[in-house]
C-alpha cells in the first residue's frame, strides 16, 4: 500500500459522496461532495501540497446547510499524476472547469473559495465560461497573483536576487519531505504557519503536505515560480473577498493588498493578525465566516449556527 493511500489525513471525512471528474486532457480528479442535496453550494479548492482534508473544519462547519464540493488538485491527494495537460495554470483553470460543470446543475451558482494555489485556479479561471455561469462569489484566500518567489520571506533575506533565486531552489527541491517529526514540523512551522500556531495544528499540517508526492510538489512549484495572473485578477467581475495572515511568509499581506485594489468589486480584506498561510486550518472559524457571510449575501443562505445557538440559549 503507498503512503498515499495509506495515510489517514487522505481519508474521506464521514458522509461523503465521492466521484471522479475527468478533465480536458483527461486527467481524473478525485471530488468529494457533502451536506444535503439542493442545498446552496460552496466550492473549495485547495493549494499546493494539500488535499481536500486541508478544508476538514471548513466542511465539518458547512455541510450542515450547505453543499459542500471539494477536490483534490491533480497530482495531490487522491487526483493521480496528470495527463498530457502535465502542470500549468491553462490545466488549473480546465479542473475547475470539469468539477463545476459535474457537480452543478445548469445555471446553478455556488459560492468558490480558493487557498493559496486554489486562488491561483480561480485567478487563472476568470475568464473562462465555466466559472462566470458558476460562480457567484468568490474568497481569495492566503493568495498571489505573481511575484511568489520574489516577494516570499520564507529566505530571511531583504528583498534581492539573491534571495529570490535561494526561495526557488528551497520551494522547488525535489528532495523527499521525510517523515513527520518534531525537526520537519519546526521547518514547516516557521515557512508556512504564524508564531503561535497550536501544535496539533502544526502536526496536520504537516501530515497533509508530506503526504504530496514529489513529482506534482516539484512540477506545481515551477508553475508557480513564473505565475503572473495579473489579468485574471481584473477579469474576476463578481464579488471577491480577500483574506490573509499578517505572518504570512509565502503570500504576504501585500499580495492581497494589491489584489483588493485591483479587483473590480471587492467585497473587504480580511487581515488575520499573527496568522500565517495555512489560514483555513489556522483561523477555521475565521475563514468559515468569511465563506457562510459570501453565501448569506450572494446566495441567500440563511446563517443556522446563529440561529441554532439562540435557541439553544
Amino acid at each position: 500500500m503507498s503512503d498515499r493511500t495509506a495515510n489517514r489525513h487522505l481519508t474521506p471525512l464521514p458522509g461523503a459522496r465521492e466521484l471522479i471528474v475527468t478533465s480536458t486532457d483527461g486527467s481524473r480528479i478525485h471530488v468529494e461532495v457533502y451536506g444535503p442535496e439542493g442545498a446552496p453550494a460552496v466550492v473549495l479548492a485547495h493549494g499546493w501540497t494539500c488535499s481536500v482534508s486541508f478544508w476538514a473544519e471548513q466542511i465539518r462547519a458547512l455541510a450542515t446547510d450547505h453543499r459542500v464540493i471539494a477536490y483534490d488538485q491533480r497530482g495531490h491527494g487522491r487526483s493521480p499524476d496528470p495527463g498530457p495537460g502535465g502542470y500549468s495554470t491553462t490545466a488549473l483553470a480546465d479542473d475547475l472547469e470539469a468539477v463545476l460543470s459535474a457537480t452543478l446543475a445548469t445555471g446553478e451558482r455556488a459560492v468558490l473559495a480558493g487557498h493559496s494555489m486554489g486562488g491561483m485556479t480561480i485567478m487563472a479561471a476568470a475568464e473562462r465560461h465555466g466559472l462566470r455561469d458558476h460562480a457567484a462569489a468568490v474568497l481569495l484566500c492566503s493568495t498571489g497573483p505573481s511575484r511568489l518567489t520574489a516577494e516570499a520571506t520564507v529566505v530571511p533575506l531583504g528583498p534581492s536576487r539573491l534571495r529570490t533565486r535561494l526561495t526557488e531552489a528551497v520551494l522547488g527541491s525535489k528532495a523527499p519531505l521525510g517523515p513527520v517529526n518534531a525537526v520537519s514540523k519546526r521547518i514547516l512551522k516557521y515557512a508556512t504557519m504564524g508564531p503561535g500556531s497550536a501544535p496539533e495544528k502544526v502536526d496536520a499540517c504537516a501530515r497533509i503536505v508530506h503526504a504530496c508526492p514529489r513529482g506534482p510538489r516539484h512540477g506545481w512549484s515551477q508553475v508557480l515560480a513564473g505565475l503572473d495572473l495579473e489579468r485574471g485578477v481584473r477579469a474576476l467581475r463578481l464579488p471577491v473577498a480577500v483574506l490573509v495572515g499578517t505572518a504570512d511568509r509565502l503570500t504576504p499581506a501585500a499580495h492581497s493588498r494589491a489584489m483588493a485594489e485591483a479587483l473590480p468589486h471587492c467585497t473587504g480584506l480580511v487581515e488575520l493578525t499573527g496568522m500565517g498561510h495555512m489560514t483555513p486550518v489556522e483561523a477555521p472559524e475565521a475563514v468559515t465566516a468569511q465563506i457562510r457571510e459570501l453565501t448569506l449575501t450572494y446566495l441567500g443562505v440563511k446563517d443556522t449556527t446563529t440561529v441554532n445557538a439562540k435557541e439553544d440559549a
